[in-house]
């Protein structure tokens, strides 16, 4: 393969943030050398109509299933505010123990991305909220009971993929027990492998069970399987636990850029490690020179090794085949705001906005 060919295929597996709302000179070139997406960030999108306007321009330029994704949970963590329902945080769809409930929230917040043209949204967290101490996940969570974080988390991604937008289970294989931040440190866990199938792997297996289309990584040590690399980077703790669940579909490394990982490691290194761990679909959600440089990493890594390619191409494939099954049907699409706001989902955010709301301690996540 050609330098050319080995970039191509580098590109393929990342997908990436830009300022502003409206794609630059970069985005447009990672769009045409072949990257799989975008990630949009409150920074990208106003209205419903100045979103759509831009998800449309951005599968134009791309003229290929092309994937377009955000992060959008409910409560503190909503890219997309302005016009779109206020949805409560995780906490009170589980303190309510209500699974159509969870399956109805994520209807409300597949119906509204599709009609925006988003395909993916990273959501449901299905961490187990084990650690009051925690300073990232909190009501993001269903709650502390794994069960519980199972049976709802496997509600909504139901919901969410009736709806034809692909559901992200995250943060694979458990952030909630940890007293750190992984946007600004490198959290570890110190439980044992029968702890982490009794309590963090459960909501995850449900996830598989209930067909759910990606998982998003956690950038954390468990150092019961890798006392060194964060579980992203660490094939002994992702493709083992990965294989351990039956996951069959999209690994997403949780932001590169995050200083769990950027702080330890070089860009390139990063991307390639987190290919070689398991993962399929990698974020850098932020500067332009990081995501070049995932590329170049990426695209020396197969060039060296025909089992790097070999791993590039598999993850390549993962891709293209979630790609093709939620970000063709909208070349461009059409926008639908008549699936905004219904009577129905306002009335569902205000029964659980009077069941308390968002947790006013909880600081935002960005």
């Amino acid at each position: 393969m050609s330098v050319a060919s080995h970039e191509r295929l580098a590109a393929s597996v990342l997908m990436f943030g830009f300022e502003g709302t409206r794609p630059d000179m970069h985005a447009r070139e990672l769009i045409g050398r072949g990257a799989a997406g975008v990630i949009l960030m409150r920074r990208n999108v106003g209205t419903p109509g100045e979103t759509f306007e831009l998800t449309a321009q951005l599968k134009a330029t791309a003229g290929r299933p092309f994937l377009i994704s955000v992060d959008q949970e409910g409560g503190r963590v909503a890219r997309l505010r302005d016009g779109f329902t206020p949805l409560p945080p995780l906490r009170r769809i589980g303190q309510a123990a209500d699974a159509d409930a969870a399956r109805r929230m994520g209807s409300i917040l597949g119906e509204e991305c599709r009609a925006v043209g988003i395909d993916l949204d990273f959501a449901p967290v299905v961490d187990v909220d084990s650690n009051p101490a925690n300073p990232v996940i909190g009501d993001r969570s269903f709650g502390s009971d794994p069960a519980l974080c199972a049976r709802l988390g496997a509600a909504m991604i139901a919901g969410l993929q009736e709806a034809s937008v692909a559901a992200c289970a995250k943060h694979f294989p458990g952030h909630g027990d940890t007293n750190q931040d992984s946007h600004t440190d490198l959290p570890s866990i110190s439980h044992g492998l029968q702890r982490l199938r009794s309590v963090e792997l459960v909501p995850f297996r449900a996830a598989v069970e209930a067909g759910v289309a990606t998982l998003m990584t956690a950038h954390i040590v468990l150092e019961a399987l890798d006392d060194h690399l964060p579980a992203t980077l660490s094939p002994t703790a992702l493709a083992g636990l990965r294989s351990e669940i039956g996951f069959e579909g999209v690994m997403v490394s949780d932001d590169l850029e995050m200083a769990a990982i950027s702080d330890r490691f070089a860009m390139g290194d990063a991307a390639a490690r987190a290919i070689a761990a398991g993962c399929d679909l990698l974020l850098v959600c932020h500067r332009a020179d990081r995501q070049e440089e995932a590329i170049a990493g990426l695209a020396k890594w197969a060039a060296a090794s025909s089992a790097g390619r070999e791993r590039l191409e598999e993850a390549s494939r993962r891709v293209g085949q979630l790609a093709t099954r939620f970000g063709a049907g909208t070349l461009p699409g059409r926008f639908r705001p008549e699936a905004l706001r219904k009577p129905e989902a306002l009335a569902f955010a205000e029964r659980f906005a009077a069941a308390g709301g968002s947790d006013p301690t909880e600081k935002p996540v960005v």
